[in-house]
């Protein structure tokens, strides 16, 4: 039985990783890249390339579409337009859930079925157990592709809203990038005392693990909205505390804004009477 023959539209570093997935997985794949020196490598690999954008949409009802931005991805589609008629889009471009909204109306109105998609990975993990991707769309044009998709690793389809997919993957990566900023934080620390970071790393690691069992029981406080019962840790005792993140790393030479922000939120909830509970009580500061 022949395999489904796919588009791929933007070969960056990830784009690149999820054009050799299809290939690997035995799908006739066509490629397409403004700078057309960056379809090369792929095919020596057995891609097609196209000369146009117009052309690789042509080769296949499944186009896959990895850009920098939704930018890029109007400047691309646009002209198409009704070319784009009878045709599944799916977006691996990051962006906001109303930018895939939009897309996903303004793809409809040209007949195409419209998938928006968020990657979990970076480009050496895709094709890998590590990888998994959200979806939002269609569930028959998502079941429809599926096979396809799980190429590039495990598939997890979140419903008809096309902003689901973005929300979840921006969710994902503002917790990634809450962590980084921590680990860099520390590293700067130790760094200003002579230590090098290799030999705080260890141990930071398994502290990091250690603590990523919070994530379940703040998802349970956050969803209850019961900030308070068996707290262990108070926001007034962290509060208190969070002096010295700031004041040791002044002392130290080093900057604290990579962690200066929740230290203003914690003494912003205890002033308002709500020292007692534990720190996911911050949230109702973020969407008051």
């Amino acid at each position: 039985m022949s395999k489904t023959p796919v588009t791929v539209l933007g070969l960056g570093d990830m784009g690149t990783a999820l054009a050799r997935a299809l290939l690997e997985g035995g799908h006739p794949t066509t490629v397409w890249n403004r700078t057309a020196a960056k379809a090369e490598a792929l095919a020596t690999e057995g891609a097609l390339t196209a000369a146009t954008a117009g052309e690789a949409v042509a080769a296949s009802r499944l186009v896959v579409v990895c850009l920098l931005d939704y930018d890029s991805v109007r400047q691309v589609l646009s002209p198409l337009g009704e070319a784009l008629a009878g045709r599944t889009v799916v977006n691996l471009t990051n962006g906001t859930p109303r930018q895939a909204r939009d897309l996903a109306a303004w793809a409809a109105g040209h007949g195409a079925e419209y998938i928006d998609g968020g990657i979990m990975a970076v480009p050496p993990m895709i094709g890998t157990p590590a990888a998994f991707l959200l979806y939002s769309g269609s569930p028959a044009a998502f079941a429809a592709h599926r096979s396809v998709l799980d190429l590039f690793g495990e598939s997890h389809h979140l419903g008809e809203d096309h902003g689901r997919a973005p929300l979840y993957d921006l969710a994902l990566l503002s917790a990634m990038y809450g962590m980084f900023s921590g680990v860099l934080h520390a590293y700067a620390l130790v760094r200003s005392d002579g230590v090098a970071a290799g030999d705080v790393a260890p141990l930071l690691g398994r502290w990091l693990t250690a603590m990523s069992g919070a994530v379940d029981g703040y998802a349970q406080r956050i969803d209850s909205g019961d900030h308070a019962t068996g707290v262990v840790s108070t926001i007034a005792m962290q509060s208190a505390a969070f002096g010295n993140f700031t004041g040791s790393a002044r002392d130290q030479g080093i900057s604290p804004e990579l962690i200066a922000p929740i230290g203003a939120l914690m003494a912003r909830r205890v002033a308002a009477g709500h020292g007692h509970e534990d720190l996911t009580g911050l949230v109702e500061l973020l969407t008051a």
